[in-house]
């Protein structure tokens, strides 16, 4: 409808459609944030949550409707048949770019449950969405730096401490936790600096999902493996790249992986076999990942360099 408009303006038009989205479910969810704030019963605290994910999945419609009107993007996505939005997921995926959130929320949404990711702590200080994010539940971590706790090593595993607790929460209701296992989005420093023997993806970090594979695997019904790729563009991938039009393309490839059982129930901080059987199984995903990065970039003619 206003793809027609020159970029500078689309992004401006685009970011400012996004915004009063946002601020109009965020409004309809004030009153339920409210009573979720002051009530402690943790029975109606459920029925609140419930009632501001409804609000939240409708945002996300929203989203993807201004998304239809601003930009247009081929959608090549594959591996979404069979998916029960009663049903609980464990999501992984690589990080390309802010844009991942929305292409996750688009394609899953009204299919699985509404998506759930751990967060850093000072995110909750985000206007409007911090508080959205703690009323939907979102778990935030204190993340630290390796110099930070060889000074403080009381602090290690508080991380980990955060994500059972979370875990133990998400096993009231079908619930599906993403997790981004790079931790952090791709850029070609980035690969140089980790060395990361990949082409196309940094180093898979395996401590936070086999804890949610170990707390609550069970209640999983599988393990979706989603690879992302945006193959006419290159990174890094600013957000402002799909606000102006310029991700004409996005290719998703969504691999169903059954829970391994005899990752259920194990502790990754004290089970040295677990922990190195589970880094193995982890980046076999990886190299196959790479691959189908590989693959997508091929069949459309790039390299993604």
């Amino acid at each position: 409808m206003l793809k027609f408009l020159p970029a500078p303006v689309l992004g401006v038009v685009s970011g400012l459609l996004f915004t009063i989205n946002t601020l109009v479910f965020f409004t309809m969810m004030v009153p339920f944030i409210i009573l979720k704030a002051i009530i402690f019963n943790e029975t109606l605290r459920h029925y609140l949550t419930r009632v501001i994910m409804f609000l939240g999945a409708a945002w996300i419609d929203g989203n993807s409707v201004i998304q239809r009107l601003m930009v247009t993007i081929q959608w090549d996505v594959q591996g979404l048949e069979n998916l029960n939005k009663t049903k609980s997921y464990l999501v992984i995926s690589n990080h390309r770019s802010w844009t991942d959130i929305f292409v996750l929320q688009h394609i899953f949404n009204h299919r699985i449950p509404f998506l759930k990711f751990f967060l850093k702590k000072e995110l909750i200080w985000v206007p409007l969405l911090g508080i959205a994010w703690w009323a939907l539940d979102y778990p935030f971590m204190k993340r630290y730096n390796r110099q930070f706790l060889e000074k403080h090593p009381e602090l290690r595993g508080k991380d980990m401490i955060t994500t059972r607790k979370f875990c133990a929460k998400f096993k009231k209701s079908p619930v599906t936790v993403l997790n981004f296992l790079e931790g952090t989005r791709f850029t070609r420093e980035k690969q140089d600096n980790q060395k990361s023997p990949f082409h196309h993806l940094l180093l898979p970090r395996a401590g936070g999902i086999a804890i949610v594979l170990g707390s609550m695997g069970e209640y999983l019904s599988q393990i979706l493996d989603v690879t992302i790729v945006y193959p006419k563009n290159t990174p890094p991938l600013p957000f402002s790249n799909f606000l102006t039009g310029k991700i004409r393309t996005v290719a998703v490839r969504v691999k169903k992986i059954d829970v391994p059982e005899k990752f259920i129930g194990k502790n990754y901080e004290t089970d040295e076999g677990f922990r190195r059987d589970f880094q193995e199984w982890i980046n076999v995903l990886w190299k196959e990942k790479d691959q189908t990065i590989a693959d997508v970039l091929k069949a459309y003619g790039a390299d993604g360099r």
